[in-house]
């Protein structure tokens, strides 16, 4: 006769918080991937932006960088909103609506991990758009200044981590349907007028326009990579939108 040994180990065998949001992260990055919108959004139209910038030679002057130069970096700050604000805002916001994100937070995986498990998502999206983005534009002529590539991806980690706090927070304090409105909205108007994909200097008023988290993003990417210099002031400023936009999700995100 088989005796049943009771004595409680020593650890137990549940996984560790950093499996389960590399699990969810993993799960979320196919959902994503396997989504044409989010594709459309995230993919499609930012390599339709940089043709059609390449194509019309706007930023070409007789002595400067060439269009491609300059508007790669745009294009790929470009692509940290369509993942961060617009893909992963509308994601959370239906899950929230169908009542998916009050059920996972219930599930050993928790609040935290659900929270952080959308992040790694969006970071895994974010390096299939860079090499994505990078790889068409290099065959169209793009030549980065390598000693910037470092500090483009500081950009990138803080221009993530701000935008996907913006969109959590934006899914997480009004409806679905106003989610999908806005971020769209936002996408749209800090993409085209926010210092994202056209350099600051050419809009009236671009000491405000220097303050938003779109053009410190932008200039930062296109300091590092035109010029291989480190924009300090653009890093703080994308630093601190990353730090209000994370509090606020933080204290007024709901779950159902």
């Amino acid at each position: 006769m088989t005796t049943l040994d009771l004595t409680p180990v020593d650890r137990p065998h549940s996984a560790s918080l950093w499996s389960k949001v590399l699990a969810q992260g993993r799960y979320e990055t196919r959902v994503t991937v396997t989504n044409g919108e989010q594709l459309l959004v995230s993919i499609i139209l930012p390599l339709l932006a940089l043709a059609g910038l390449y194509f019309t030679g706007l930023f070409d002057t007789a002595d400067g960088p060439s269009t491609i130069d300059i508007a790669t970096p745009g294009i790929l700050a470009l692509s940290v909103l369509s993942s961060g604000l617009t893909g992963q805002g509308i994601a959370t916001g239906f899950d929230r609506r169908y009542g998916v994100l009050q059920y996972l937070a219930t599930t050993p995986l928790g609040p935290i991990g659900l929270l952080l498990g959308k992040v790694v998502a969006v970071l895994m999206v974010q390096t299939t758009q860079l090499l994505v983005i990078g790889c068409v534009a290099l065959l169209l002529g793009w030549s980065p200044n390598v000693a910037g590539v470092g500090l483009a991806l500081v950009f990138v980690l803080l221009g993530v981590i701000a935008f996907t706090a913006l969109g959590l927070l934006i899914a997480g304090t009004v409806r679905p349907e106003a989610t999908l409105a806005i971020t769209n909205i936002s996408w749209v108007i800090l993409g085209a007028l926010g210092g994202v994909v056209f350099p600051v200097a050419e809009f009236t008023g671009s000491v405000i326009i220097d303050y938003l988290p779109s053009a410190a993003l932008g200039n930062g990417l296109r300091a590092a990579l035109v010029d291989g210099t480190f924009d300090v002031g653009s890093c703080v400023i994308l630093a601190l939108w990353a730090v209000v936009f994370s509090l606020g999700t933080i204290r007024w995100f709901k779950w159902r």
